[in-house]
């Protein structure tokens, strides 16, 4: 499904205009960019978790010359499936 689709199967199922819909799914994204930027996580009943998860410095291998090269430490976004969700999905 397509952001688009998205968009027209909520305003029909809504009875919101779809530019309504659209304003609503921007803030929405935007508020989850900025709760994660201060280290929080966000819960979303019914779907899952969006989180912040430290990955340590790490080695890796270059695909292309084989050799060894060091990963720095980062911030990854993670989003993890509540129980219901997968098990009604699977």
């Amino acid at each position: 499904m397509t952001k688009s689709e998205l968009l027209s199967t909520l305003a029909e199922q809504s009875g919101f205009k779809k530019k309504e819909v659209e304003n609503m799914m921007q803030v929405l994204v935007s508020t989850i960019y900025k709760t994660l930027k201060k280290d929080k996580a966000i819960k979303l009943d019914g779907l899952g978790v969006f989180q912040l998860k430290d990955r340590k410095a790490r080695m890796a291998r270059n695909p292309r010359t084989g050799e060894m090269v060091k990963v720095a430490a980062k911030k990854v976004v993670k989003f993890r499936v509540i129980k219901a969700l997968k098990e009604a999905v699977l």
